[in-house]
């Protein structure tokens, strides 16, 4: 992975306080397999409840995803067919937000850039107008809030983008956090709460006992738990953890990204906008955030000089002022993706959980599968908002297929 923009002070602070690998815990009444924001919001969720938790990062917390992410929270831009069934979660999920914001920031000390300012999907030229419209003809139909504008309203609102811009879709609800100062809240919060976090301590297998998994290990040695969440993003489905049964369809999907310092003199969005080749997103600390790639190509790793083109010239395309503004960081990263793009959150065997194959949304998605992991746990079922998300709707999806 190339560079990524600097971590701030509190992440840093929490991998100084993360244990080495040879200083293993015993154990915990639950251990998290994964510190990127799936793992780390669910630890700090069940930490606050009472529970001792440790932490197990193969790498650093947030290598895979979640330091590679533009933070957005946007159901309805993403919207988009053959979403309906994630839609509910998506905006139960946002709808949660505020409320783990306060919590997090307060836990933490640390602000999220927590930005409500919204989303303006545009087209440019006939071809993305008619494209446009047939989304926006979905939104509506599913109920989602949007707005459709002309192109002069589009360029009042962005006075930086293109005349040539034609069209528009406002999505009023769609916010965006800062996903470097997310994670940095959730380690720091962790850390507080008495999470104990382990880098560079890859779980090379499960301990079970009794049809029951107990615990795991790592080549530092054995950590014994009442309950293991799996939240290991897009490694989820690599084999050597999971009996073949019990496998998980996920895969890698790599996107590369890249972060432009905007000045006084080039300006900034205002708010975010998307288009069909790209994202932009503005931070409040002067960032324009490009992204993303979606490439099918397994745990390739490294930014391309295609990956960088295709970034820039489609921010280009709709916003001239990105030639001045100097290129601060570039970075790759995986998204976890499952074979309908929709989480995975259930049990999987007695003693193990699972919440992975967020795919794009996971920061959108993160308050409420924290909320379902910590009521499956405490409980032994989720709540209802989760409840259409288990392993075994790819199962009832293949049988469906097969008797057709």
């Amino acid at each position: 992975m190339a560079s990524v923009p600097t971590s701030p002070i509190g992440l840093r602070r929490a991998r100084q306080a993360a244990a080495a690998p040879a200083d293993l815990p015993d154990r915990a009444d639950i251990l998290v397999v994964g510190g990127g924001l799936i793992g780390l919001s669910i630890a700090w969720r069940l930490a606050e409840s009472g529970r001792s938790v440790v932490v197990l990062e193969r790498e650093t917390l947030g290598a895979g995803a979640s330091l590679a992410a533009t933070g957005m929270l946007a159901p309805a831009a993403e919207h988009e067919p053959g979403s309906d069934p994630l839609l509910p979660l998506a905006l139960e999920s946002l709808r949660r937000w505020p409320g783990f914001r306060d919590a997090l920031q307060a836990a933490s000390g640390t602000q999220i850039d927590y930005r409500a300012d919204g989303t303006l999907v545009i087209a440019v030229g006939r071809d993305e107008v008619d494209r446009l419209r047939f989304r926006y003809d979905l939104q509506r139909r599913s109920g989602v809030a949007a707005e459709w504008i002309s192109g002069a309203d589009v360029r009042r609102r962005e006075p930086m983008l293109r005349p040539t811009v034609t069209a528009g879709i406002a999505c009023p609800l769609d916010h965006q956090v800062d996903p470097r100062l997310v994670m940095s809240a959730l380690a720091s919060a962790c850390v507080r709460a008495g999470v104990r976090i382990v880098e560079r301590a890859p779980v090379t297998a499960l301990d079970w006992a009794g049809g029951r998994v107990v615990g795991a290990r790592t080549e530092a040695g054995r950590v014994a738990a009442g309950t293991v969440i799996l939240a290991t993003g897009a490694w989820s489905g690599e084999g050597g953890l999971l009996p073949d049964a019990l496998s998980l369809p996920v895969r890698p999907i790599k996107g590369q990204s890249l972060a432009l310092r905007t000045t006084r003199h080039t300006s900034n969005l205002s708010g975010m906008v998307w288009t069909e080749q790209v994202h932009l997103a503005p931070k409040s600390d002067g960032h324009l955030i490009v992204g993303a790639t979606v490439e099918d190509c397994g745990f390739r790793a490294g930014v391309t000089a295609g990956g960088l083109y295709a970034l820039l010239e489609g921010a280009r395309r709709v916003l001239p002022g990105v030639e001045e503004m100097e290129v601060e960081a570039v970075w790759s990263g995986y998204r976890p993706t499952s074979d309908d793009d929709g989480p995975i959150i259930d049990t999987l065997a007695p003693g193990l959980v699972v919440a992975t194959g967020h795919h794009r949304n996971g920061y959108l998605l993160a308050p409420a599968t924290a909320d379902a992991v910590a009521e499956l746990v405490a409980a032994g079922a989720l709540p209802g908002f989760a409840r259409a998300f288990g392993l075994g709707r790819f199962r009832e999806s293949h049988t469906v297929r097969a008797s057709a």
